[in-house]
């Protein structure tokens, strides 16, 4: 690395001024930030992306899917861009910086470019990816899944939401249903910044982490079926109590992941009791569980051992149990070439670093199937993510967004250095 390059670095009080602003569309009264994918909100601070990266001379063009590609050229267009990015959507009680500083940190690298009159060698696209969080429509990270050839588009326009709306009126109430076929846009290589919502580099004092792999997810939707009946007068052994059915299945759950540890983890997240009363033994009750590894044999044996336990407890209970798979996502092994990149990156800047991996999934696991990929995390207080009180530190953002800057001037490279 040459002593201009290494020197380079991006304006790093323009990078925390751009996350709180952002952090305005959406912003919760405990500090946070809701803003559902293709909600109002969305709609705003992707007005604000969009009119930023025009403002960085980039070209922005919207996909079927309303994932956002902000174009840098460079000097040989023959040749696919370096991609960057993450997402803008939130969960409804989120934090300012998942997702958020890594689509920033892109547009910030962009600038770090322009200031500098460095024109490189390949295109750099920023990216903005559609409905990362899954929050408000299902799959999670739908739009990169599609890009990757999970789905089709017509099936993701089609999903609904809680309310009935499908992905494809929800575009289009915010105008941002592009002309362009998903995976139009091409690109030579990936690589996503993301805080690591987790708490291994605030443990072990690191600044940077250099993701190697990422977690297989499966996904369910359960439902149990017992007998609605009055809580006064049924007595105990008679009792077909949905609810008690449940909380042997969460347990279940819980035992399934300790025993498959130390890298698994399992997650009962959403109950619904229908029709429920104070004094009415439940009688229907929807959940949600997902299960995380990051082998491949070991979600397998998940998997089985959930639908043993399910099996048994309605039986012995006297309830119907249905635990249906909606999503399974293979663990991810990110290119090894691009995950050298970063560490090199991380080490000739002096930041300390860390092999690790993605407990979470992020657009970039998709990429991935398709795509060289990798990932950069940075610490955030005390691992917490997907909360209002997520929190991560000007310095950390601005070593990340360094770091992916120096990442995308080896996979890019540079053509020329302008008098300007």
């Amino acid at each position: 690395m040459t002593k201009a390059r290494s020197n380079l670095q991006i304006d790093s009080t323009r990078l925390w001024g751009d996350i709180h602003d952002t952090a305005k569309f959406g912003a919760t009264p405990k500090g946070g930030v809701r803003r559902l994918t293709l909600g109002a909100e969305d709609r705003q601070v992707r007005d604000w992306f969009r009119n930023a990266c025009e403002k960085a001379g980039c070209e922005v063009r919207i996909d079927a899917l309303g994932t956002m590609f902000a174009l840098r050229p460079g000097r040989d267009m023959s040749k696919p861009p370096i991609g960057i990015g993450s997402h803008l959507d939130t969960q409804p009680t989120g934090g300012k910086y998942d997702g958020v500083l890594g689509t920033l940190a892109a547009l910030e690298v962009v600038r770090a470019l322009n200031d500098a009159g460095i024109e490189t060698e390949l295109p750099v696209c920023v990216c903005n990816w559609t409905n990362e969080e899954g929050s408000r429509f299902a799959p999670a990270m739908m739009a990169s899944a599609a890009y990757a050839g999970e789905y089709t588009t017509e099936d993701i326009l089609g999903r609904k939401d809680a309310d009935g709306v499908t992905v494809a009126e929800a575009l289009d109430t915010i105008g941002y249903r592009g002309a362009d076929a998903v995976g139009q846009q091409r690109f030579s290589a990936f690589v996503e910044l993301h805080i690591e919502q987790g708490p291994l580099l605030e443990a072990e004092h690191k600044t940077i982490g250099v993701v190697d792999r990422g977690q297989g997810i499966i996904w369910y939707n359960g439902t149990v079926a017992g007998f609605a009946a009055h809580a006064g007068t049924t007595p105990m052994p008679l009792r077909r109590d949905a609810l008690a059915a449940l909380a042997e299945v969460v347990l279940a759950v819980e035992k399934l992941a300790r025993d498959h540890g130390p890298h698994a983890v399992g997650t009962v997240g959403e109950v619904r009791i229908d029709n429920a009363s104070r004094n009415v033994i439940p009688g229907d009750i929807a959940f949600t569980a997902e299960f995380r590894s990051p082998d491949s044999a070991t979600l397998d044996a998940l998997h089985d051992g959930l639908q043993r336990a399910a099996a048994e407890i309605a039986a012995r209970r006297k309830v119907a149990v249905a635990i249906e798979k909606i999503w399974r996502k293979e663990p991810t092994v990110f290119d090894k070439a691009l995950v050298d990149a970063v560490e090199t990156a991380a080490r000739e800047m002096g930041y300390s670093h860390r092999r690790i991996t993605s407990g979470a999934g992020h657009d970039a696991c998709n990429l991935a199937s398709v795509v060289p990929a990798a990932m950069i995390f940075v610490p955030c207080k005390d691992g917490v993510s997907h909360n209002e009180l997520e929190d991560a530190t000007q310095a950390d953002c601005t070593a990340g967004a360094n770091v992916l800057l120096h990442t995308v001037l080896a996979l890019a490279g540079v053509a020329s250095k302008t008098s300007g």
